[in-house]
């Protein structure tokens, strides 16, 4: 259900819309090529039919002309045309006929999305730059016939920002120096206090991947000795557009696990917010981590909760993977 603020949008789409209508008729003698030509470049312009002999278009400069020519191409065949502007609709016509030109965008938008999702998987990346390209070339042009602002685009956008990321994130994760594990067992780490979503992940995977017997201290400097992570100059930190969490995969060689690389994505969006990420666990995770943080809980008591938590996630990601009914790249919304 849109929320209220789009729902006050669409009203004033209603009152500012003007539209433009094309509806025309070829001989019976036409071609069959020429039907299917004029179909086509109604599809390219983005019009939309509610009645099956009605073309219509938000009227703009650019619609106007392109329907003028259209119409002008269908008579010099033999054809005919009659060009409309309308005023407005009846308030319930119009705002089904809005959501007729979102849904159109709408079902473009989750082809690329899918598509997208689907180039990231490891058997799919082979050629991902120019997977990309096409991809961007097909967001563009569905892009430029969005009048009314679908609500997946920001989706597919975020699945090719995705993508963008992906071929960042491996040139830089092959500058990232080699972390031997044998070299790190029964040391003591250090981060900063008051552990948040990077460091608590990171909490875990040293936990879980690296020394289960791991000791990690939460002070602002490390002492001699100590494995710093998530510090300034630490020995594991932010790299480029990489959180520590990423940084830390790429160094112990884990990034090849599926299950990791996704809760990898869960992690970068909700520390660095910037939009690569658009996986459905972001916004519940993100919730949690704020709970804890608002009640107060000591260091410790923050450690135990979040490697229970990140160890849960990882364990769902693995079945969620392994499950193609309830995979991302499957999902319709």
């Amino acid at each position: 259900m849109r929320g209220a603020a789009e729902s006050a949008g669409l009203c004033r789409i209603l009152i500012a819309v003007r539209w433009l209508g094309l509806t025309y008729t070829l001989s019976s003698a036409a071609a069959s090529s020429k039907r299917v030509a004029v179909w086509r470049r109604l599809r390219q312009l983005g019009a939309v039919s509610p009645t099956g002999s009605l073309y219509l278009l938000p009227e703009s400069e650019e619609t106007a002309e392109a329907f003028d020519w259209l119409a002008q191409e269908i008579e010099d065949g033999g054809g005919e045309a009659l060009l409309l502007r309308v005023d407005r609709f009846e308030r319930k016509a119009e705002t089904k006929l809005i959501e007729t030109f979102r849904a159109a965008r709408d079902e473009e938008y989750r082809k690329i999305a899918a598509e997208a999702e689907e180039a990231l998987e490891p058997a799919g990346q082979e050629g991902l730059r120019e997977r990309l390209e096409k991809l961007r070339r097909r967001f563009a042009e569905a892009a430029r016939l969005d009048f009314f602002q679908a609500s997946e685009g920001p989706r597919a956008a975020a699945a090719l920002a995705r993508i963008e990321a992906a071929l960042g994130r491996d040139s830089l994760s092959q500058e990232i120096p080699a972390a031997a594990r044998e070299r790190y067992q029964g040391r003591r780490w250090v981060t900063r206090p008051h552990p948040h979503v990077d460091r608590l992940a990171c909490a875990w995977l040293i936990r879980r991947f690296v020394d289960p017997q791991a000791e990690i201290r939460y002070a602002d400097a490390p002492a001699a000795g100590e494995v710093s992570f998530d510090l300034r100059e630490a020995d594991f930190g932010h790299r480029g557009n990489l959180c520590t969490f990423e940084t830390m995969l790429a160094a112990f060689g884990l990034g090849a696990d599926p299950a990791l690389a996704a809760l990898a994505e869960i992690v970068h969006e909700i520390d660095l917010r910037d939009g690569i990420s658009a996986r459905p666990e972001v916004p519940g995770v993100d919730g949690i981590l704020r709970g804890w943080s608002a009640a107060g809980w000591p260091d410790a008591e923050l450690e135990r909760h979040g490697v229970a938590l990140f160890e849960g996630l990882y364990a769902a990601l693995g079945q969620t993977r392994s499950t193609p009914a309830t995979s991302t790249r499957k999902r319709k919304s």
